[in-house]
Parts: structure tokens; sequence; C-alpha cells
């Protein structure tokens, strides 16, 4: 379809994973081809600030859940299953093989005429039995999907390369940070990537084939590098000086994504899968997608191509989605109780209020522009040997930073923070992600107080979780003035500063922010 705008003849696709990354970015590429959309998601509200919302039907619940997904597909022409659980162990693969014979059994039952679902590119002549638990779990929900008696397109890809992506971004931080690196032996194995934008127009692609097409597709873009051979070609794409890779065949997949977390954003509970599905060669055995949608002038984008437009995503912070959209395993995701003696138990706070004499929008701008390169404005080795000390426990820690340096949505990440509320120019509420023994929240409130003044008011709340969560939080506690004390008096002086700052430039800014938050 070639149409501007849907209307209310168009096909109808339902989209599953939405709040992750690609999901996030073929919402507005459906729209775009004239599609009606609408998204299946357990918690709606993390796509409402996304700037398509507005365009969509939004369903809440799960794929696991015959009820919800049922009624999702009521009047669905398409449906993209775009989830699945990044993890390791029996509970993984089990939840994903619930989830798929689900969606395809509540597909089959609605009448749809086509699924699509993007899968990873699995090596051949490796039996499945000696495929990572990530890549055998993926190969097996595209056979349960074809098997639903629902024509089926299943894609297969390798690795992604797209400003965001976790692919992309290990690559990127191993590259910059490391210029002598000595690396895990997957490093000779050969990869065929492929530009997240080509993945994007091959999914939407996929909604008009015809209806007797039913069958796995190998997708990848020109290129077949090793993943040194990448490294090596990043920095050449990216202005860097030549990088020494020596490789070692001691690392096992388990030391490789402790490796991994180590040096770039990506926890090691994502990196693991990442690097074990590194272990065969991922390369396209066909190319048989091309005789349904043929690729256009310019496509696909070769590696060193699909990287320059990944920099210059990142680099203009133009990033649409990224990795850590989606939620992390493990990570909490109960909202804030809204009764003091929630489940019974406590919920602490610490709550700092002060005057800033200056507005409410500069405040705001401030609170918004809280972490990532930023900083916390108080005591940052505190900050960072807290994100270090989740990266040790196996959290996300402190480097998953911001995915847009100025503005906020709900469902961001943000370090080792969740975005729950935004309320422009008067609430932000982040909800941890780190590990901790109980629950926790930071809610940074602005609001007039006459003569062109604001109040700024910071709150921080602790639901513990048995003895261990009080004896937790009884023990950080006296550190709360030095941090959040610090946090309130800093955040206040950069506001006071931010009608000059605003007319300077944005690195600039970044440098006086991170300049507050070292007093």
């Amino acid at each position: 379809m070639n149409d501007d705008h849907a209307t209310g003849d168009a096909p109808l696709c339902l989209v599953t994973g939405a709040t992750g990354y690609i999901g996030g970015r073929l919402v507005p590429e459906l729209l775009a081809a004239g599609y009606r959309v609408r998204c299946l998601a357990r918690t709606p509200r993390k796509l409402r600030d996304h700037p398509w919302a507005g365009q969509v039907e939004i369903a809440q619940g799960d794929v696991t859940d015959p009820g919800s997904t049922a009624e999702a597909m009521r009047g669905v022409d398409v449906a993209y299953y775009l989830v699945h659980a990044l993890g390791t162990g029996d509970d993984f693969e089990a939840t994903d093989r619930r989830a798929a014979r689900n969606f395809g059994k509540q597909a089959h039952a609605a009448g749809v005429r086509r699924i699509v679902y993007l899968g990873g590119l699995t090596p051949a002549d490796v039996p499945e039995g000696e495929l990572s638990p990530h890549l055998r779990s993926r190969a097996e929900v595209g056979r349960i999907l074809l098997s639903s008696g629902v024509p089926t397109a299943v894609l297969r890809a390798a690795v992604i390369i797209g400003s965001g992506s976790a692919s992309f971004e290990m690559l990127r931080y191993l590259t910059e940070r490391l210029p002598v690196m000595v690396t895990p032996s997957w490093v000779h194995t050969r990869i065929q990537p492929i530009g997240v934008k080509d993945v994007l127009r091959l999914l939407v692609g996929c909604a008009s084939l015809p209806p007797d097409v039913s069958r796995t597709f190998d997708i990848g873009g020109p290129d077949v590098l090793t993943y040194r051979e990448m490294m090596l070609r990043y920095a050449r794409v990216a202005g860097l000086p030549h990088r020494l890779i020596l490789s070692v065949p001691m690392l096992t997949p388990g030391l490789s994504s402790h490796w991994v977390g180590l040096v770039t954003p990506v926890p090691a509970s994502i990196a693991r899968p990442l690097t074990e599905s590194l272990r065969h060669e991922v390369v396209c055995r066909e190319h048989d997608i091309r005789r349904y949608l043929p690729e256009p002038p310019g496509h696909p984008y070769d590696f060193d191509a699909a990287v320059r437009l990944a920099l210059r995503r990142v680099r203009e912070a133009k990033v649409a989605t990224r990795w850590s959209s989606a939620a992390v395993p493990g990570a909490p995701s109960e909202p804030l109780p809204t009764d003091p003696d929630w489940a019974g138990g406590s919920l602490y706070s610490d709550e700092r209020e002060t005057v800033v004499d200056a507005p409410v929008r500069a405040l705001w701008r401030v609170i918004e522009g809280v972490g990532g390169d930023n900083g916390w404005y108080s005591f940052p080795l505190a900050w960072s040997l807290r994100g270090w000390m989740d990266r040790a426990m196996g959290g996300v820690g402190l480097r998953r930073g911001r995915r847009d340096a100025e503005r906020l949505r709900v469902g961001d990440s943000l370090d080792f923070w969740r975005v729950e509320e935004v309320e422009p120019e008067h609430l932000l509420r982040l909800r941890a992600e780190m590990r901790l023994p109980g629950l926790a929240w930071l809610e940074m409130y602005s609001a007039p107080d006459g003569d062109g003044r604001s109040v700024y008011r910071q709150r921080a709340l602790f639901h513990p979780r048995g003895l261990l969560g009080q004896a937790y939080w009884w023990a950080v506690s006296p550190f709360h003035a030095l941090v959040f004390g610090g946090m309130v008096r800093n955040i206040a002086r950069a506001a006071c500063r931010e009608p000059e700052d605003r007319a300077k430039s944005p690195a600039l800014r970044r440098r006086r922010g991170r300049t507050a938050a070292r007093r």
C-alpha cells in the first residue's frame, strides 16, 4: 500500500511488542504505508507518549492470555509477533512456547489472514540441541506459528545494525572503549548483519505477501563479516584509530557475557543470549524474499552504510527506540502503591523540598534532563558505586543512559531507572530497576511559588521485601542527606542557570550538568 494515511477500509495490523525496539519502530512504518494499527500491550500507558500513540488502537493484554489475545485479534488482517523472553532456562523456553501456541490458535480462530514473525537466523548443519537456548526457542516459535493454520512469514535475521539496538550498542561500546582488546574466539565467527531499515521494510512488505506463501525467509545485508571485521570496519566508519584485537579460546559464553556487561551498557542477562548466538556461523542460505519483495534502489544497506546511519541518529539524539525500551528480565514492574500500608508492609520515604529562584519551566528542563550525560546532580562516586554493585549482581547498572538527551516519555529507561510517569512541568516518577531487596521509586516535582519562582519537591520511596529489605533501608539511610540532599541543592542551582545555559551549545550544557553533579 502507498496511501499516506490509513482509511477505515485499510487492513488492520496487530502489533505485539510495540514497547520494544523493533515493534516501536514498525508501528509508524505501517501507518506510513496506509495500514490501520492496533497494539497489544501488557501496560498500555507505556505507549502513551509515543508520537504515533493517537493514531493507533491500544488493547491491553498478554500473548500468554487466551482471552485478551482473542479480543485483540478481533477484525485483524495481519498479526505481527514481535515478543520473546530474553533469558535462559526451562521457564524461558516454556513461556515462549505457550505464548506462540496461544497466539497462533487465537489468530486462526479470528480468521487472521497472515502472521509475521521476526526470529533469529540459525546456523546451517548444527543440530538444534547444540544451539543456544535463545536461538533454539526462537526457531521453535517459528515452527509453532507456521503450524497454526494461518499463512505465516518467518523472517530470520542475525545481527541487526541500528541506533539503539542491543547488537549495535554492544559493537559500538566494545570498539570505542577498547583500542586494544582480548576477545573471545567467537570474534572469528562469520555473520551476515542487516540494517534495521531493511528489517522494517521487509516486515511491512510481508503484510502483502500472497496467501499461499507460508514459510521462513533468511534476511541479511550484502556483507558477510566476522565480528572482528565488524569492529574494525566500525572503527573506520566512526573515525577511530585502528583497533588491536587478540582472541583467546578460554572465554566461555558466560564469561563473555560478563566481559560485555563490564565494557558496554548491555547487561550480562541480555549479553549472554547475544554472545551465545555468535558461537556458530549465521549466514543466509537463501534470498527468496527478493522474489516477493523486490529491493528498491539503495537497498539493502551494506554494513558501512547501516553503521553511518545509526551513528548519525545517535549523534543527533534521534534514536526512536532502544534495546532498553523493553522491560529487563527480573526487573520490578509494580506501579507505585497509593496505600502507605500497601501489601501490609512498610513504605519508607525520604522527602525534601526547596524554593528555587527560577520559573517552573527552567526547573522542569533540569528535572527532565537528569541522568545519562547530565548525571544525577549529587555525589557521582556514590551513584557510580551503586551502578557497579548492580552490575556485579547481574543488574542493568548505571550505563543505559537516555534515549533522548532532553525529553522523556513513559516507559523510557533512564540509567537504572524506568520512567513510570511524566506530567510536563509538574512530575517525573522513576521506578528502580536495580537489584534491590524491595521496590523503589524516585519522584521529582515542580510547582510555581509566585513572583516567577518555583518549588522543587523530591521524594524517594522504598517498599522493603522481608528483613533484608528492612536492613537495607536503615543501612543506606545515613547517606540520604548526602545523596538526596545534594541532589535537591544542585538541581535548584542548575535551574537558576538554565536560561543562560539554553543560549549555549548542548555540549556546554551537558558539561555544566556534570559540573553540578560533582558538587
